[in-house]
């Protein structure tokens, strides 16, 4: 019997005439989510921090049937997050929150939020809904396996874990967020009768830049030992996010590896905790991310 092949980037359909962002796009699955958008023929948009690494980026794409187009964006600092999207002219297709850090030393964002809670959560909050009334298509945004960590929830009120802070910890938060922000998204997009949709993807174990940055050195050394025998490349890694932002699927899906532990494979629809499925949670993340933020939903609810 024939084995039927599993779904890669080669079965991206054609995406001409679409226009997508992608953030952290200079590196890791966010130069593998840009390489397959464009080469499938979409404008790819690299929002990045560092202009010159984008463009260095944006020329080891090669060929590609799409354009490319490098644009800064810095999601640790809200004013860069407001300039980037009043700049914004015309509709996008397709938004993929990609960018992130993990698990890093304490440190503040610009605006004095808990680096990682800040940027992977708060920054892309403020950007997806300064951007919503130009997204025709979808918003996918990149959360992590770390939000299954054991006891991991939304801090509410501390949630910049002073005095109970450690990078793993915090980083599980911002992923945590990251899906409950989703699950928000669509319940207001529905709700305002639009037809634009939030979906997340994760990863599984992909060997990316984000780990040599990690705090502990003690991690880094077992993931040098490990990544060889377990861990996916950014192109295989970026899979689950490109089924997310090309496939029909319906809201607030999650998509990841379908091998052993959501670890590696092809991108399939996958669960998540039920702290990610909390509606209450979810809602009361949005107000506190308003509150923070100072950026308010732009759609009129139906309610």
């Amino acid at each position: 019997m024939t084995k039927t092949p599993k779904w890669n980037a080669s079965d991206i359909p054609d995406q001409s005439g679409r226009t997508a962002v992608v953030t952290g796009a200079n590196s890791g699955l966010g130069i593998a989510t840009v390489t397959a958008l464009a080469r499938a023929g979409a404008h790819v948009v690299l929002a990045v921090r560092d202009v010159g690494r984008g463009e260095a980026a944006a020329r080891s794409v090669g060929s590609v049937r799409g354009g490319l187009e490098v644009r800064r964006l810095d999601l640790a600092d809200l004013a860069s997050v407001r300039e980037f999207a009043a700049s914004w002219q015309g509709d996008l297709d397709l938004l993929v929150n990609n960018a992130g850090v993990m698990n890093v030393p304490q440190s503040r964002t610009k605006d004095g939020f808990e680096t990682q809670f800040g940027t992977n959560h708060l920054g892309h909050f403020a950007l997806t809904t300064l951007l919503l009334p130009h997204v025709t298509d979808r918003v996918v945004t990149v959360s992590s396996g770390a939000h299954r960590l054991p006891g991991n929830r939304i801090h509410f009120d501390n949630l910049d874990l002073t005095g109970e802070y450690t990078p793993v910890r915090a980083y599980a938060q911002s992923k945590l967020a990251n899906l409950l922000f989703t699950l928000e998204l669509q319940r207001r997009l529905t709700a305002a009768g639009s037809s634009v949709r939030a979906l997340a993807a994760h990863p599984g174990y992909a060997a990316t830049n984000l780990q040599g940055r990690d705090s502990s050195a003690v991690r880094r050394a077992l993931m040098l030992v490990t990544n060889p025998l377990i861990a996916q490349d950014s192109a295989a890694g970026a899979l689950p996010t490109l089924y997310a932002a090309t496939q029909d699927l319906p809201g607030a899906a999650y998509l990841g590896p379908d091998g052993l532990g959501e670890m590696r494979g092809a991108p399939t629809l996958v669960g998540r905790t039920p702290a990610a499925s909390d509606p209450v949670a979810a809602e009361r993340l949005w107000a506190a991310s308003e509150r923070l933020t100072g950026v308010t939903f732009p759609l009129a609810l139906n309610v």
